[in-house]
């Protein structure tokens, strides 16, 4: 992708500049009244109001409903240098919100002012994750600003997720440039972790919720804790390391628990935490019909995204209720139940509202002892809902 390069002309409906004056960086195809130019997905256009005003630069893509996604207020070249800007800005606040740390999300897309991109840094090895035909379309800058800022050993490309076939970009697994091992090890809050590079969820590891495994630590002392959908252990080690008598890890992927067992091992922590390959909604089935012999007090629920599009929402809020009311059901009182969604799709309330009828399904009152959301290092755009997707209760029984 050259340096310079021709401007498309998108011409916003009468009364649609609101939103992006209020800071939003999305442009909706329905919200749009004309396009003047080439318009190729990716296309780099100068959006303008009914009026004829400037409102910047954007990524434009014909074939999103999502069909503009704004860059800069201001008309300037797209080039290395534009993104070794958003990078530094970018690591500056990483170094501020998790200092000392070398592994963190390195970039939240529209966050960072760099929509439909997301980077994560594990050491010397950088995985990205691109969501847009307009960054798809400008990786050998994006690569280029990476290695001047940081000097990789190697970037990663693990565009797996299944939002790529909104903007028409095919699924693909692949060593950008240098070298990548297989996996990596990293140190996050005193803790270290095994995480696979291009074979596990995500890019590999879930920073969203480093604030929220540092903030359950002192819960964890004395208690018996089930943690089900545990991928590589993160949770459960933390349990372990910090007091928990018994940790029973659960989860359905063979490669996650593998994996699971191994971080326990790293840790120190092995003789503490069982982990096992099974269904999360079966095990907890077996422990509320009294089945199992390890009794938890403590449970922890991080269950994957259930909302791919809104239109999934009132089904995934179902599926939510009925797992922690079965969650609920399995603690007495005096039990902590941790538990989490991770759509843009449930909101705040959403979310409260399904814990809520949660635990009347379960006639189980609980006190609300903390609402927490996504770790600093997923800052939320203020100006975009959007960006808040992770939120996360502690629940105790009365």
């Amino acid at each position: 992708m050259p340096e310079t390069e021709t401007l498309i002309a998108v011409k916003l409906k009468p009364g649609q500049e609101d939103r992006l004056r209020a800071g939003h960086l999305w442009v909706f195809s329905n919200e749009i009244a004309q396009v003047e130019g080439k318009a190729e997905p990716g296309s780099l256009a100068q959006v303008f109001t009914a009026g004829g005003e400037s409102l910047g630069l954007a990524f434009y893509n014909p074939k999103s409903l999502i069909a503009a996604r704004m860059l800069t207020a201001k008309v300037e070249p797209i080039d290395a240098a534009f993104f070794h800007r958003r990078f530094a800005a970018a690591l500056a606040y990483r170094q501020k919100v998790c200092p000392g740390e070398t592994s963190f999300r390195l970039a939240f897309g529209e966050s960072d002012g760099l929509p439909g991109l997301v980077a994560d840094r594990y050491g010397d090895t950088i995985v990205l994750q691109v969501f847009s035909a307009g960054m798809e379309a400008r990786l050998p800058l994006i690569e280029a600003a990476l290695k001047e800022l940081l000097d990789p050993c190697g970037i990663f490309l693990k565009n797996d997720h299944r939002q790529r076939q909104l903007e028409g970009l095919p699924g693909e697994c692949r060593l950008l440039s240098g070298t990548v091992p297989e996996r990596v090890a990293i140190n996050e809050g005193g803790l270290r972790y095994w995480v696979p590079i291009g074979a596990g969820q995500k890019t590999g590891h879930y920073f969203d919720q480093c604030d929220n495994r540092a903030f359950l630590r002192p819960y964890f002392s004395g208690r018996t804790v089930l943690d089900l959908y545990c991928y590589t252990g993160a949770f459960a080690v933390n349990a372990a390391k910090f007091g928990a008598k018994a940790v029973l890890a659960v989860d359905s992927s063979g490669p996650a628990v593998a994996l699971a067992k191994e971080n326990a091992s790293l840790n120190g922590v092995s003789e503490f935490l069982t982990c096992d390959e099974a269904d999360a909604e079966v095990v907890l089935e077996s422990f509320v019909s009294g089945r199992q012999p390890f009794r938890p007090d403590m449970i922890l629920l991080d269950p994957p995204s259930l909302v791919p599009s809104k239109k999934h929402l009132s089904k995934a809020l179902r599926t939510y209720a009925r797992i922690n009311s079965l969650a609920l059901k399995a603690l007495a009182p005096g039990g902590l139940l941790a538990t989490s969604t991770c759509s843009h799709h449930v909101d705040r309330e959403a979310f409260v509202g399904m814990l809520r009828y949660a635990q009347a399904k379960a006639r189980k009152p609980a006190r609300l002892a903390a609402l927490r959301g996504q770790a600093a290092d997923h800052p939320v755009l203020l100006a975009m809902p959007e960006t808040e997707y992770l939120h996360f209760a502690l629940l105790e029984v009365l």
